[in-house]
């Protein structure tokens, strides 16, 4: 069976080291190890390496770390990303100050990727995001985008065993 292509947002990696919200730390890290044993095919975009580098030293060391245990394909941001993601907002789903995240919603629906998982719930994991995201791949002739929270893919994950309970 085909492995999910499941791309990364920025609040996924910045989860990691969310000591102030220790389930949704607990939950990403249990992602995480998913990723580390390659049940996904993972992606991420230059707007996230973008995004990470804003963070404090110490954390953005400690998301490097976190970045080289596993396998990830970098999407690269061009024209075309930037051309959805302005339809997003043209659309009326998202707004202008929202532009890196209708960016990468764009790069993981150029990727060709099955799902986006995100933390970020008043912009990406959402139902009118989620349902203008499918109003856009349809006309626009792209295959649909499932957006999720982390939660869902640890949560599904009972292959192996893994659960939240570990």
């Amino acid at each position: 069976m085909r492995k999910l292509k499941v791309y990364l947002d920025t609040s996924v990696i910045s989860h990691l080291d969310q000591r102030d919200v220790p389930e949704k730390m607990k939950d990403t890290r249990l992602l995480w190890e998913l990723f580390r044993r390659k049940r996904y095919e993972v992606y991420i975009s230059d707007i996230v390496l973008s995004e990470i580098e804003k963070c404090k030293e110490e954390k953005l060391e400690l998301l490097l770390e976190y970045m080289e245990q596993i396998d990830y394909q970098l999407i690269r941001t061009n024209e075309d990303t930037v051309a959805l993601a302005e339809k997003f907002i043209d659309f009326g789903i998202l707004r202008k100050k929202s532009f890196d995240d209708c960016q990468h919603i764009a790069a993981a629906i150029l990727g060709g990727c099955d799902i986006i998982i995100s933390w970020n719930f008043k912009h990406i994991v959402n139902i009118k995001t989620a349902r203008g995201v499918k109003v856009i791949t349809t006309l626009e002739g792209y295959k649909d985008l499932l957006i999720y929270p982390p939660s869902v893919l640890v949560e599904g994950d009972e292959e192996d065993g893994t659960s939240r309970d570990q």
